[in-house]
């Protein structure tokens, strides 16, 4: 007997359902630390434009969130929330916010920077 449209239909969706984790698990798995469970639901935030709970996650240490916050900031040139990322603790937004706060108003690139609090002293390539 051959297989029909339907038949494929009804697999795809049974694969599907035994893939799908609902957004309560996720969350019950990322508070007790799977670290893929927090990035799971940075993508679901991040797909549906819930910045708060992006801010959330990242707060919880979701170096994920971070990124896809980092992201976002760049493309609206928002420093302040690049620094607020960077403060959370998301390394990847210093360098950004660096650029940002360094390129020249004839859009030719500065050299790097460091603004976030850093560990160690910084050193600075370019003059502010």
């Amino acid at each position: 007997m051959p297989n029909t449209n339907a038949d494929a239909n009804a697999n795809a969706n049974a694969k599907n359902a035994n893939t799908t984790i609902d957004r309560d698990t996720l969350r019950e798995l990322a508070d007790a630390g799977n670290e893929s469970a927090m990035d799971r639901l940075a993508d679901l935030a991040d797909a549906a434009g819930d910045v708060e709970e992006l801010s959330e996650l990242l707060d919880e240490g979701s170096a994920h969130a971070g990124f896809l916050l980092t992201r976002r900031a760049v493309a609206a040139g928002d420093a302040r929330e690049l620094q607020r990322i960077c403060d959370a603790g998301y390394d990847g937004a210093d360098e950004e916010l660096a650029r940002l706060l360094t390129a020249p108003a004839d859009g030719r690139r500065a050299g790097p920077v460091r603004v976030c609090p850093p560990s160690v002293p910084p050193t600075s390539t370019a003059s502010m």
